[in-house]
């Protein structure tokens, strides 16, 4: 959705009467992605595998293989648990290992662990959450990874008290980018997608997800990437970059006051 100022087109008024100012669209909801958007997740899982494998050279393997299997269960076809056990046979296959289900079960629990201990937030995060907080603003955590996982990541990295809402996609049946997952955090939030704004590290599947069901999409670009970026998606490279943007899109926002 594009929130520029409309084009100097003279308005139509009776004579005399002022023009009516162009109003702002309000800002009532932020939305934001977990994992590489709040939690450095991709760093803290090359650190697991390397740690498991004594080697760092085959995290594309990994990630290649998880979002084949993490689109399963986005699909209904398996749950989070056969999932992990299933992604991870067929990673070692691709390695030429053999593994039984004993097998299988050490190396995710040894990954997980590290996993667990190694997982971090980005430092613009709670910086910007604090802000958004004091802005008046509710939030909302909006993934389509595990819910059960995903709460006790946000509880165990101090997350959790900034969110009105954790929307998870296999308890709502579909998952970013439909439209519907967008609607259905709206709906019980109380406000029109025209009101709120998303924030993902993904720009198809967040941004453009959120742009397309009429929230303002927010690519969180990192890494500079240098991508196209399609018509009425905003970009930024760190959340530290939000309230800015954010201030100029929804002028009727609440600017916190300066400390």
């Amino acid at each position: 959705m594009d929130f520029a100022r409309p084009r100097s087109v003279a308005p139509v008024t009776t004579l005399g009467a002022p023009a009516d100012p162009w109003t702002p669209p309000r800002l009532r909801l932020v939305c934001l992605d977990i994992d590489d958007t709040l939690v450095d997740f991709s760093a803290a899982g090359r650190r697991a595998l390397a740690a498991v494998l004594g080697r760092a050279d085959l995290w594309p393997l990994w990630d290649q293989i998880t979002d084949r299997h993490v689109a399963l269960v986005v699909a209904g076809e398996l749950d989070y648990a056969s999932m992990h056990r299933r992604r991870t046979r067929c990673f070692l296959g691709e390695l030429g290992v053999v593994a039984d289900d004993e097998e299988i079960a050490r190396f995710e629990a040894e990954r997980k662990d590290l996993l667990r201990r190694s997982m971090c937030l980005f430092d613009d995060v709670l910086p910007c959450l604090d802000w958004l907080r004091a802005a008046g603003v509710q939030l909302a955590a909006v993934t389509n990874a595990s819910g059960a996982h995903q709460r006790a990541k946000l509880a165990g990295l101090g997350l959790a008290r900034f969110f009105d809402h954790v929307a998870i996609a296999g308890e709502i049946g579909v998952a970013k980018p439909d439209p519907v997952m967008f609607h259905s955090v709206c709906a019980r939030l109380g406000c029109d997608p025209a009101e709120a704004a998303h924030v993902g590290d993904k720009l198809q599947t967040d941004a453009v997800g959120a742009r397309d069901a009429g929230l303002a999409g927010v690519w969180l670009d990192r890494h500079d990437s240098g991508a196209e970026v399609p018509e009425g998606v905003h970009v930024i490279s760190g959340l530290d970059d939000l309230p800015q943007l954010l201030v100029s899109e929804f002028a009727r926002i609440g600017v916190p006051a300066q400390r």
